[in-house]
């Protein structure tokens, strides 16, 4: 895993540190330098220009500029508040003007040649990773020991080019918040328990509604394909055909939860509530007295959140059992607000006050825990705003948890998973029903590493 942390931990980490500061100065410029002579393919008649601010982080550009002026490299440092500099003549531009401490927003100056940016993009805030003034679009950024919320954020990504850790010998062990990788999802599905018979890895998916059946047999699919051994599929008032693999259960249209529960209900080890369901006053009032009256490990996804939200009520009993999935709209019904711009520590502190894993999609997806534990997954792209994706996303969690993954983990692997599967599909005309065909080969390469 890759910790994250923000700037203002980071400020504390660099006071606590075991060296002085200079020394710290010292391994950073020498790591910019040695990643610029990368950028520059040698040394021999290059020419850097270098914007330093007043900070640590322009001290990081004087530092890397010492570095390149003892391997021949010309170098010409400008002065961040040097307004009437221009940058031109040049092979490299080093961007060390604020780093992320903004305060308020910087306006890059036209260069078209490559930039490489330390810690941050100047202009992208290091907490939110949004974009103040005219950021820098750098082809690379070096950033220390650990990534920023801004790397990962808003518009983070796109200026932030390719980025690389350098390690200077700083502590970022205390923090919670890290970037889920493949290897880390090796370990959490090499965890899943074997399947004795179908029953030890039973599903149940519940939603759909009149012209939204296809939203469930997208959720029942992919658990089918992630993991449950079994995946029953209920409609309320009745589905039409599923298939073969899939077994329909016919609920009614009324009190339908009622019938799930004095079912043989206990026999599943996850569920599916909310793909298609509708918005009804039934389904809402369904929804509640379902999710307050089991125990089993349950995603709840799209028209279920819708029902969460409008009763108006504080889930905080609901416990750690249950993953939400909202997207930015869904996470208004739960919250009463869209995410914050700081959306790592908004879903934070949304999860303890629930007391449930949430999993915030986007597109880098946030999954906390409700004890302040926070895994990013930074691995999809556009493919995934497509019609049924979510759906999918539903059913590769409950697979996981059918399977004895925790709720936390199978939410973070789930949603790696499902974007590594569709990074494995058609860069364009994808739909989702292409994500859940190609599970099995994601599944099977993450497996042996």
């Amino acid at each position: 895993m890759i910790p994250v942390v923000t700037p203002a931990e980071m400020a504390i980490i660099d006071e606590e540190a075991s060296e002085p500061i200079h020394v710290l100065i010292e391994r950073a410029g020498s790591a910019v330098a040695w990643h610029a002579r990368k950028m520059l393919k040698g040394t021999y008649g290059k020419r850097v220009a270098i914007i330093a601010g007043k900070g640590n982080n322009g001290a990081d550009g004087i530092e890397a500029a010492k570095c390149l002026q003892r391997w021949g490299v010309k170098v010409n440092v400008i002065q961040a508040d040097d307004d009437k500099a221009k940058v031109h003549g040049c092979d490299l531009l080093i961007d060390a003007a604020v780093g992320t401490g903004l305060k308020r927003p910087y306006y890059a100056p036209d260069f078209s040649g490559p930039i490489l940016s330390v810690d941050i993009p100047s202009g992208i805030c290091g907490l939110t990773g949004e974009g103040q003034g005219k950021p820098f679009t750098a082809k690379a950024t070096i950033t220390f020991q650990a990534l920023k919320p801004g790397h990962l954020l808003a518009d983070g990504p796109f200026h932030a080019g390719s980025i690389k850790i350098a390690d200077i010998g700083l502590d970022v062990s205390t923090t919670r918040t890290f970037v889920l990788e493949r290897s880390d999802a090796t370990k959490i599905l090499n965890t899943m328990n074997d399947r004795e018979h179908k029953w030890t890895s039973a599903c149940w998916v519940i939603g759909g509604s009149e012209g939204m059946n296809g939203a469930p047999l997208l959720s029942s699919q992919a658990a089918l394909r992630s993991g449950s051994g079994y995946v029953r599929v209920s409609t309320p008032g009745g589905q039409g055909e599923v298939p073969s693999e899939i077994v329909g259960f016919d609920i009614p249209t009324e009190d339908w939860e009622n019938h799930v529960i004095k079912s043989d209900f206990e026999r599943f080890k996850a569920v599916v509530v909310g793909p298609g369901l509708g918005k009804t006053e039934t389904a809402r009032k369904a929804v509640i007295n379902l999710l307050s009256a089991i125990h089993i490990p349950t995603v709840v996804d799209a028209d279920a959140l819708y029902a969460i939200g409008q009763q108006n009520l504080n889930p905080s009993g609901f416990g750690e059992h249950i993953v939400l999935t909202p997207h930015d709209a869904e996470y208004k019904y739960l919250t009463g607000h869209k995410p914050a711009t700081n959306r790592v520590l908004d879903v934070c502190e949304t999860a303890a006050k629930l007391n449930t894993v949430i999993l915030l999609k986007g597109p880098t997806t946030i999954v906390s825990h409700p004890d302040g534990r926070c895994l990013l997954v930074n691995n999809g792209d556009q493919r995934l705003a497509t019609a049924g994706t979510g759906d999918v996303l539903s059913g590769v969690i409950a697979g996981l948890l059918a399977r004895g993954v925790s709720p936390f983990e199978a939410a973070a692997c789930g949603a790696w998973i499902h974007a590594e599967a569709a990074n494995n599909c058609l860069a364009e005309g994808m739909i989702a029903s292409d994500i859940i065909r190609v599970l099995p080969e994601v599944l099977n390469a993450a497996n042996v590493g």
